[in-house]
């Protein structure tokens, strides 16, 4: 089984508890598109400095500017990322980059949904030509071989990827 058949298998519930948190938010109307945005700001900076301790991760645009700059054209600072510290090896980080980089898809659909009077930098920073799927190789090239403990902090990774998302999105 592909590294990313076993995280959408053992995640598949935290990310669709994530899916349903956001999806509560109407894109279309001003006020939640920026509640959206907000709970968005204290969750993906923090991935993203963390994942950035992975080498190919460092590969991939961040999109952390992009949503201070929606932010501040809706009229909002960027709020305090939440705590997270998943841990630091590779099969945790891998976890991570599968949770941010995932989002990434989700939010060209999402990007749909917002008004031309709205800004979309955010949600319209999809993937290059290719590169999702040149992101499935490597995570999938990363977890050959490995034994399942390894496997095991990939998913935990993941999975805390996910609590992360679910909280910035309950705060308010």
């Amino acid at each position: 089984m592909s590294a990313m058949a076993m995280l959408r298998d053992a995640t598949g519930a935290a990310h669709e508890a994530v899916d349903a948190a956001f999806g509560a938010h109407d894109l279309a109307l001003p006020g939640a598109y920026q509640r959206f945005l907000l709970a968005h700001g204290r969750a993906l900076p923090a991935a993203e400095r963390v994942m950035a301790a992975l080498p190919f991760a460092r590969t991939l645009p961040t999109r952390a500017a992009l949503l201070a700059a929606d932010l501040a054209d809706v009229g909002t600072a960027q709020p305090a990322p939440l705590p997270f510290a998943p841990g630091g090896d590779e099969a945790t980080l891998w976890g991570v980059l599968y949770v941010v980089e995932g989002s990434r898809l989700g939010g060209a659909m999402l990007a749909r949904q917002v008004p031309d009077a709205l800004p979309g930098r955010y949600l319209g920073a999809v993937h290059a030509p290719g590169q999702w799927r040149a992101i499935r190789a490597a995570l999938d090239e990363a977890a050959a071989g490995k034994d399942s403990d390894w496997t095991a902090r990939m998913i935990a990774g993941a999975l805390a990827t996910f609590a992360l998302y679910a909280e910035a999105a309950e705060v308010d």
